[in-house]
């Protein structure tokens, strides 16, 4: 669906998410959507859930320990290479 699909306007102000799209992005029917205006622009968005945001912030800070990690190893070995740093005065 990447060029878009055309949807008419209900009298209402309804429209119908197309069932790709519904499925690619796990929206049933009584699901809670957003719709904000974004840079002029409509955007509908599925909120994010207490559940994803908890495992995006766990993955977030898995990849942080990583990192911290990798340096600890990158800072030992350049105090091997170099020996330790002069003082700064």
């Amino acid at each position: 669906m990447g060029q878009g699909t055309k949807r008419r306007v209900g009298d209402r102000g309804q429209v119908t998410i197309p069932k790709e799209l519904r499925d690619e992005f796990d929206i049933s029917g009584g699901d809670e959507v957003e719709i904000r205006e974004e840079s002029g622009k409509i955007v509908i968005e599925k909120p994010i859930s207490r559940a994803e945001m908890a495992a995006g912030y766990r993955a977030r800070a898995a990849h942080l320990r990583q990192l911290t990690n990798e340096m600890d190893g990158v800072s030992r070995e350049a105090d091997e290479y170099l020996g330790d740093a002069p003082e700064w005065e």
